[in-house]
């Protein structure tokens, strides 16, 4: 969802896990054939693009699979990455009727994107079974007080929705919907020059469905409300499982790796797996100011060593830091230099 309350944001790490699970990958393929944004798929180049995984529930293997199947395919040209999605769907419904209306208040199909892969200067684009977008800009999560940019929007961007079934019928069953868009890579750059993407360009991207549990009241599907008349809770249903619900943790997001190389493969490079020592410190210290008020001082309050493997490579780690602010940086011999801060900016260090 788009506007994360901040009562959402604040999570507890006692249980750290699943936020380390190995996110997943997909390479997007270039094409130089042209595509309707029609939803329909029908393109030679969107039959030989791969599906993704199907999606899970956003905390990951804890909670059950998702009843409805779910699935991305994307591609990309010299100025557009195309994203495809169907949704298995026995009921079609979308009373969000104008552009930024609050999408996720209907069933709907959302894309996060973060070019840079710092966490910061992301964007956010939802669509409902109507066509309809919600598109946002956030300097940084809701979690580090960033606050959403509703009036940005996708410069360019094209979408289309084919409905398998009737859309606000809900005497008969339906089959699914389908969404594609052309997103134009300029559009999501934000005050920074843009380059497109070289071979092997990662960003990060992950994509989630909202869900919401109907029934049929005075010929429209109503959300199921509990005994004091507030809607049940939504299911959310994402590629890469976040292992908490809130999608607003970009370093939890997959990873879009762009090639012009057929047969490229996925693989979690290394520098992503060293990153990850420096989020056990972020969620260490957001754990340590929520129990005492203040920020720990040293790696040690923290129960982190400062010393730690990747790959049999050993790692520095070494923390700075005051009550109400710190930085963590992770370095190795002949590798990058990464630093994260209490706001979980995570840029590399330039020499």
């Amino acid at each position: 969802m788009g506007l994360a309350l901040p009562a959402q944001a604040q999570v507890n790490f006692q249980d750290l896990e699943g936020l380390f699970t190995p996110p997943k990958g997909y390479v997007v393929q270039h094409t130089s054939q042209p595509l309707r944004m029609d939803g329909r798929l029908t393109e030679a180049a969107w039959q030989q693009a791969a599906w993704t995984t199907n999606f899970v529930d956003i905390e990951g293997a804890a909670k059950p699979l998702p009843t409805h199947q779910t699935r991305v395919k994307m591609l990309w040209n010299d100025s557009t990455l195309f994203v495809a999605a169907t949704l298995q769907e026995p009921q079609i419904w979308a009373y969000q009727t104008r552009h930024d209306d609050i999408i996720y208040y209907d069933n709907d199909f959302e894309v996060f994107i973060d070019p840079d892969n710092n966490t910061h200067q992301y964007f956010e684009v939802e669509v409902n079974a109507l066509n309809k977008i919600f598109d946002l800009y956030l300097p940084k999560p809701y979690r580090n007080q960033g606050d959403a940019l509703i009036s940005w929007d996708v410069a360019g961007l094209q979408s289309g929705v084919a409905i398998d079934g009737t859309l606000n019928k809900p005497q008969d069953t339906d089959r699914s919907w389908t969404v594609e868009m052309a997103i134009p890579l300029k559009a999501v750059r934000m005050g920074f020059p843009w380059q497109p993407p070289a071979e092997g360009t990662l960003w990060r991207i992950n994509f989630s469905r909202v869900e919401w549990n109907t029934q049929v009241a005075n010929g429209k599907n109503q959300k199921l409300r509990d005994a004091s008349g507030k809607d049940l809770p939504e299911h959310n249903w994402v590629w890469s499982p976040q292992g908490v619900i809130n999608m607003h943790y970009p370093e939890r997001w997959g990873y879009l790796q762009f090639t012009r190389q057929p047969g490229t493969t996925w693989q979690l490079p290394l520098a992503e797996r060293r990153k990850q020592q420096l989020w056990r410190v972020y969620y260490r210290q957001q754990q340590h100011k929520e129990k005492t008020g203040r920020y720990a001082s040293t790696l040690a309050e923290l129960q982190l060593p400062a010393q730690v493997e990747v790959d049999q490579q050993a790692n520095e780690l070494q923390l700075a830091a005051t009550p109400y602010q710190f930085t963590a940086t992770l370095t190795a011999t002949g590798q990058p230099t990464f630093r994260l801060n209490d706001e979980g900016l995570l840029e590399p260090v330039k020499p």
